[in-house]
């Protein structure tokens, strides 16, 4: 327990039982934040163990300054309307633009989403820790990297689709674009995005799809010999 800061006194100063204590809460918000960051970093996101971590052990430092580093202040007259937790309400919104950064949208397509919620959360974990609400702070780092690893294994509803973006160049008939509109349906396809151009007897479709499963190299090789028509075909 911090022994100099608990309550105001005129004498009230850091020991160094209350250095370490707080020196314990960076270090322990920054390992919960490498644990969230871990999981992020396997799935090849664009915030890792380094990013979390520097989330998580900042939160907490602004958590330390906002709880504790104005006692000193509150028996001076005229500051009874201060509020020093502006600072730690202050990192909500401060996370919120780091959690933009992360967050790419391609046409319909929005890639990031969970990766600025982890974000968000794990600022939450460091703001815990820095309290010192230690088993709060525990609790929410298994609940995050259990809902992401489950999830990611598991996928429920849209989550199961995979975004795809497929080119294809081929002649314009009416039997080569049912073929091309089979193969989507075969593998569950929701269009999003689609941009068909015409020139010299051929027909060009830009298309991007959530597929389940989606459509592999394989696949687009043996549509291609399977139907001489098709010129060009990318996934």
């Amino acid at each position: 327990m911090l022994t100099g800061l608990t309550a105001y006194t005129p004498e009230a100063t850091l020991t160094l039982y209350d250095n370490l204590e707080f020196l314990l809460r960076l270090l322990l918000s920054a390992a919960l934040g490498a644990l969230v960051g871990l999981e992020r970093s396997k799935r090849r996101k664009e915030a890792g163990i380094r990013t979390h971590c520097i989330i998580a052990c900042t939160s907490a430092l602004f958590m330390i300054v906002s709880k504790y580093s104005f006692l000193d202040c509150a028996a001076i007259e005229g500051l009874r309307g201060a509020d020093p937790a502006r600072i730690a309400a202050q990192v909500v919104s401060g996370i919120s633009f780091l959690g933009a950064g992360v967050i790419f949208r391609n046409g319909s397509s929005i890639r990031g989403l969970t990766t600025a919620a982890g974000m968000w959360g794990t600022a939450a974990i460091g703001m815990a820790v820095g309290a010192g609400m230690y088993w709060l702070g525990l609790m929410e780092a298994a609940v995050l990297v259990t809902i992401q690893t489950f999830f990611h294994r598991f996928p429920v509803g849209v989550d199961a689709l995979t975004t795809q973006e497929l080119l294809v160049e081929m002649e314009d008939t009416d039997d080569l674009r049912r073929r091309f509109d089979d193969l989507v349906e075969r593998h569950g396809g929701q269009v999003i995005e689609s941009n068909l151009s015409r020139r010299d007897g051929c027909i060009r479709i830009e298309l991007t799809a959530r597929l389940e499963p989606p459509i592999t190299h394989d696949e687009a090789m043996a549509f291609m010999k399977e139907n001489p028509g098709v010129r060009r075909m990318s996934v």
